[in-house]
């Protein structure tokens, strides 16, 4: 290779890399939404502050995604996740572990965001 960079044939590279952070967050939001109640029935000790701040968290998440059209919104995703790992130190062990996974997808889409956008 000659150091030559590929264009990355899609139509808009940008949307297309927007689309892929929003559907993470939007995932992301989605399943905390939806770890409540087994987390609560398997022993959990989730108390309403918890809901509440999982619930808020979701919402956050669904914002986002609508925001990575600004060049912020990709730095607070980046906080979302880190937030959510150490909530797992205040509330449940779990949110800590959405967290590491979360936030490793996140690590990855921003990696194919820099890729693509590089090119």
């Amino acid at each position: 290779m000659s150091g030559d960079t590929k264009p990355s044939g899609l139509r808009n590279p940008t949307a297309a890399v927007r689309g892929v952070g929003a559907a993470a967050l939007a995932s992301e939001g989605l399943v905390m939404l939806l770890a409540i109640v087994p987390v609560r029935v398997l022993g959990g000790h989730l108390t309403g502050a918890a809901i509440a701040f999982v619930v808020v968290m979701a919402v956050v998440c669904f914002a986002l995604a609508g925001m990575l059209r600004r060049s912020w919104g990709w730095y607070c995703g980046s906080a979302v996740q880190v937030i959510l790992f150490a909530s797992g130190f205040v509330f449940h062990p779990s949110l800590a572990v959405l967290g590491v996974l979360f936030g490793l997808l996140w690590a990855y889409v921003l990696h194919v965001r820099r890729t693509v956008l590089a090119a």
